[in-house]
């Protein structure tokens, strides 16, 4: 143990192996919902017939990616597939835009190696002290809502894209409620939350089980034939087309992949960060390249094996909350993403969308909570912070609202006569979001 302790530092941050491997294993159980969710959003893309892919691809990601945080930046973060930018993958560039998953795939891997050439150079580390803390916390919570949005639609009780627009409780979907599905999600929602304000480790995984249980005990959807297997990720690894990403719409893919991870990974490093006491007095995060050059591997790792963008999980700090200081406790978490992840598949696609729907509800929730960092006194920093909470789910898109967001910054605080305290890059940042506005709009 002695060479983990010296290698890990336990002495500079306080803490012993028995404190870390404890962390790691909370962190664990606090993302393994990822194993389900994951493969139940991305096989809306890519077919049901990729599920048990996605389930292996999903473990392997999160479990090389963190083990790499643990040794390389070490770090107590953890890694798998985003939420969220799962979503964007399959909600709006796939079923979306129309783009096939293969390229869609190939539109990840390109970003993640924008992201690791940003990372070596060290761009991406001074972009993020150049945003505003009131636009880092409003892009937490407006993925937050948009989390929400798709849980909740994934049992019936929102319906999207309407001629009535988003349409909740309406006649149309009441029923969705008080059917046998939407009970059992109102039951899983419920059992998340009474466990979460009794601080029970691994609260959604738990909630996510016994809801399914629940399900196959009153029929309403079958028992897993059996629960383990033997991986399998044929179905998507190394499944990229680059063909398709030949012309100049697919840039525009690539770029909104490109903002959405970017400003999604930055918001997390800095609150986990934050959380962990690693934040200097100015507020820059130490380390800061290390640990965004390994998101952006596991980004291109997670495309080569075929998962949409892999991230830094804001559930690391579970583990934080349980005292992890190092990548000890991320080298516990990776290795139980792989030990137990890899072979888990028949019971993840026996695991029905009411089971899962509660913990994107309630990863929400979670999202949401930073809006309380928010200073609302100041318009010029607030009203910006609410066009990115306010769009992102009521446009279905995470990069508009980002966009928004630095739009109406810069021009507020110009306007106000505080355009000094707007970052050149924020500037820069402004003026590229309004030419892809334009490059939507048709404008050329």
């Amino acid at each position: 143990m002695g060479w983990f302790e010296k290698y890990f530092e336990f002495e500079r941050y306080g803490t012993d192996m028995k404190t870390e491997v404890l962390a790691g294993v909370t962190t664990f159980m606090t993302m393994a919902y990822i194993l389900f969710v994951n493969p139940s959003i991305l096989s809306n893309a890519m077919g049901k017939e990729a599920f048990n892919s996605l389930v292996a691809v999903t473990a392997l990601a999160a479990g090389i990616s963190t083990i790499i945080m643990a040794l390389y930046a070490r770090k107590p973060f953890a890694l798998a597939p985003g939420m969220g930018l799962n979503g964007y993958f399959t909600y709006s560039v796939v079923l979306g835009m129309g783009y096939d998953w293969r390229v869609a795939l190939a539109a990840v891997f390109v970003e993640g190696l924008i992201f690791i050439l940003l990372s070596v150079t060290r761009v991406r580390s001074a972009v993020i002290h150049a945003i505003p803390l009131s636009q880092k916390y409003a892009v937490g919570a407006g993925i937050g809502l948009f989390l929400t949005f798709i849980g909740l639609n994934d049992v019936g009780l929102i319906t999207a894209a309407t001629d009535k627009g988003v349409l909740l409780f309406t006649e149309l979907n009441a029923h969705a409620l008080i059917s046998k599905p939407g009970l059992l999600f109102l039951f899983g929602l419920l059992l998340a939350a009474i466990l979460i304000a009794h601080r029970i480790k691994g609260a959604l995984l738990i909630s996510i089980l016994t809801t399914a249980v629940l399900g196959w005990i009153t029929g309403v959807t079958p028992w897993p034939s059996h629960l383990f297997s033997t991986p399998d990720i044929s179905y998507t690894f190394l499944k990229l087309d680059f063909r398709g990403l030949l012309n100049i719409g697919a840039l525009g893919v690539i770029f909104a992949f490109f903002m959405v991870d970017f400003f999604d990974t930055l918001g997390t490093v800095t609150g986990l960060s934050a959380k962990a006491g690693y934040l200097t007095k100015d507020g820059k995060v130490p380390d800061a390249e290390k640990v965004l050059l390994t998101d952006a591997i596991g980004t291109t790792l997670g495309a080569l094996l075929g998962t949409s963008t892999v991230t830094t999980y804001i559930e690391s700090a579970a583990g934080i909350e349980e005292g992890g200081r190092t990548g000890m406790t991320a080298l516990v978490t990776g290795l139980l993403f792989l030990g137990i992840g890899l072979f888990i598949a028949p019971l993840a696609g026996a695991i029905p969308s009411f089971a899962t729907a509660p913990a994107l509800v309630i990863v929400g929730y979670y999202m949401m909570s930073t809006i309380k960092e928010l200073d609302f006194s100041d318009p010029a920093e607030a009203i910006p912070a609410f066009l990115v909470i306010m769009s992102i789910p009521f446009t279905y898109s995470i990069s508009v609202g980002i966009g928004l967001g630095f739009i109406s910054y810069a021009v507020i605080k110009a306007f106000k006569g505080e355009w000094r305290d707007v970052h050149p890059l924020m500037w820069v940042l402004a003026v590229i979001f309004a030419l892809y506005f334009a490059y939507l709009g048709g404008a050329f």
